[in-house]
């Protein structure tokens, strides 16, 4: 996500050297950020290769060596942090208010087939109606985007869409 200050990069995988360069042409990366324990990925070699602060869940703050805790309320380079408890463990999300609102989730939604824009499976969830409260937060946000790690982003009427799928599911 670029901010003012540069990239924050969320659940960072390994790019291969010519899309790495032109991430790196565009913009400085300021911090790499994990959405939930799940997510690690790259996000230790980027944070070593470029000297980054790296902020992840309390519960991977061990194999994340040096990584600062993420926290409900929080803001990184402007980015708001929201808490989804019941989704997977240390589940958050990031909202940008700028250019009509843009929200990162881990894994809390999904947007991909066979299940289109959804919850995150039951089977995955610690307690899938406490993450639908959990979600049911970011209706009070503007965003037109949401941004996916598991599948296709929404770039309109997103909020919309998710205020839809929460009423329909009660």
């Amino acid at each position: 996500m670029q901010t003012d200050d540069g990239f924050v990069i969320v659940d960072p995988i390994i790019l291969a050297d010519e899309p790495l360069a032109e991430l790196c042409a565009a913009s400085t990366i300021v911090a790499v950020v994990v959405s939930n324990v799940n997510h690690a990925r790259a996000a230790l070699d980027y944070a070593r290769r470029y000297h980054l602060s790296m902020i992840g869940p309390i519960e991977l703050i061990t194999e994340l060596p040096g990584a600062l805790p993420l926290t409900d309320g929080a803001s990184i380079n402007g980015l708001e942090v929201f808490a989804l408890p019941g989704a997977a463990a240390g589940e958050f999300a990031f909202y940008d208010a700028r250019e009509g609102g843009t929200l990162i989730v881990g894994d809390a939604l999904i947007n991909f087939a066979p299940y289109n824009f959804t919850l995150l499976p039951r089977k995955y969830c610690l307690d899938q109606k406490e993450l639908v409260r959990s979600l049911r937060r970011l209706l009070d946000l503007f965003f037109n985007r949401i941004f996916f790690a598991h599948g296709y982003p929404i770039v309109t009427g997103a909020r919309a869409r998710l205020a839809t799928l929460l009423n329909d599911i009660g």
